[in-house]
């Protein structure tokens, strides 16, 4: 299974925001600079995880965002299940598979899908950060 570029970047900006101090406003700009992604894509991801409650948006002059729920609230699990469009492995209707019914691969994998799930279930966004300090040398976030 591999996930889209979109619930990567998703990923990416919550560990970015993470790292922030608390409270901290960060720009679209700053954060497509430091993380070497599009500005109108980031804007996207922003705009979907603002909707589904886990970034907080300001507008104005002194706007940007910022975590709006603590960093171990944040279960990976739920940020992959809410950024996919669409988790199925394989679509045999659409392939017009013929041996549809009798197969079980799509059972198969639909279990290893939710194995998969299972596991993000199990970390939150705090989780992945072992080593802030190097963390946020790397991202250019300051201390």
């Amino acid at each position: 299974m591999q996930i889209t570029r979109h619930t990567d970047y998703s990923l990416r900006l919550l560990v970015y925001l993470c790292l922030q101090e608390q409270g901290h406003l960060v720009t679209i700009n700053e954060v497509a600079g430091n993380l070497d992604i599009s500005r109108n894509h980031l804007a996207k991801v922003v705009n979907k995880l603002g909707q589904h409650g886990f970034v907080e948006t300001v507008r104005g002059n002194h706007g940007g965002i910022r975590l709006l729920v603590p960093s171990a609230e944040i279960i990976l699990g739920q940020v992959v299940r809410t950024m996919e469009m669409n988790m199925d492995i394989v679509d045999c209707e659409k392939n017009h598979c013929p041996i549809t019914g009798n197969c079980r691969l799509k059972s198969i994998l639909d279990e290893a899908k939710q194995a998969f799930l299972a596991v993000l279930d199990n970390y939150s966004l705090a989780d992945l950060i072992r080593q802030p300090r190097i963390m946020k040398q790397l991202l250019n976030v300051s201390a």
